[in-house]
């Protein structure tokens, strides 16, 4: 080797830029494979540190109970990648829960009980939309409102008390299909018609470009208020289903279901990789990133961990995820 003619490896150093930039860089691009990674260490440790974790009735409850969160976090996986956020979701499946409830037993039909939750939610997102979109209100506070408007209703409606929900709602919440959960098997078809609506339809293309820039988008000829109104409206949709699933799961349609639900759905989607600045993220992340946060608070349970520190944990996690976030724009920005 000749004098001027430098080692392979002082080349590659010396064409990178640092430390800094290569884990910027890293963690930019393998955000979904990092959350993972760490689903995976959690499931191993878990599984050496409970005895109880591997049992078939813990593994079926743990896939109901992410299967509410990944659903709903699904719909607001879309609206923040549009540039928006909703703080009602926790509400809507209260409500949902409720109407559904009152509704089949008023007319002694699943069918009217479902499409009663459907259209509640449904209902919810077109107000967030329009309020949003029309009215040019902040999505934090239009959604901030009809997340305290919701919850009364809910409040009202009942006076406060349960409704009975019956065997119908049960089998939606803790019945299974060839063993299988039928929530777990609604999140699998849900997230692959939602990967497929945001991946190969240029309706889930515009929900990008209007994230990632509301002004070209509109300049470039999309319908940024139709795309808006959309997503909040399929957010409300899940979200309503969300409140179906989960009262059937406990039997019971109390107005106060789906209290904090919020926190633990926008954890989810900022943990698997959705931009909080909107116009980035994918589905498949959401997913991992709502399993992530149900093997935690499984993990919780089983090793007898006090609630107020799961309250605590899952705070942590948003701000450790909002962190990464605002890491990666740096990043991008310099």
């Amino acid at each position: 080797m000749s004098d001027g003619e430098s080692h392979p490896i002082l080349r590659r150093a010396e064409a990178t830029p640092g430390l800094l930039p290569a884990l910027r860089q890293l963690l930019r691009e393998r955000r979904e494979a990092t959350v993972a990674a760490m689903l995976v260490l959690v499931f191993v440790l878990l599984s050496f540190g409970s005895p109880f974790f591997l049992t078939e009735r813990n593994l079926f409850n743990v896939a109901r109970q992410l299967s509410v969160v990944a659903i709903v976090a699904l719909g607001q996986a879309l609206v923040i990648i549009a540039g928006g956020i909703d703080l009602s979701v926790g509400s809507v499946i209260g409500l949902s829960a409720v109407a559904a409830a009152m509704a089949a037993n008023a007319t002694n039909s699943p069918a009217v009980g479902i499409v009663a939750a459907l259209a509640v939610g449904g209902l919810t997102g077109v107000v967030n939309g329009t309020l949003i979109t029309r009215a040019r209100i902040n999505p934090f506070i239009t959604t901030l409102g009809t997340l305290s408007v919701v919850r009364g209703a809910a409040l009202l409606v009942t006076n406060g008390s349960p409704q009975r929900f019956d065997n119908w709602a049960a089998f939606l919440g803790g019945g299974r299909i060839a063993n299988v959960p039928v929530q777990f098997i609604l999140l699998v078809l849900l997230a692959a018609l939602i990967w497929i609506f945001a991946v190969r339809t240029r309706w889930g293309r515009d929900v990008y470009a209007v994230g990632d820039n509301a002004r070209a988008a509109r300049l470039a000829g999309l319908d940024v208020k139709f795309t808006r109104t959309m997503v909040f409206t399929i957010s409300g949709l899940l979200a309503g289903l969300g409140g179906l699933l989960l009262a059937g799961m406990l039997s019971n349609a109390n107005p106060n279901l789906g209290l904090g639900y919020e926190l633990d759905v926008i954890a989810a989607v900022i943990l698997g990789g959705v931009a909080l600045t909107g116009g980035r993220g994918s589905i498949g992340g959401v997913v991992i990133g709502a399993a992530l946060m149900g093997l935690l608070r499984n993990a919780f349970v089983l090793l007898n961990v006090s609630g107020y520190w799961q309250t605590i944990t899952i705070g942590l996690v948003v701000i450790v995820a909002v962190g990464a976030d605002s890491f990666n724009r740096k990043a991008e920005e310099d």
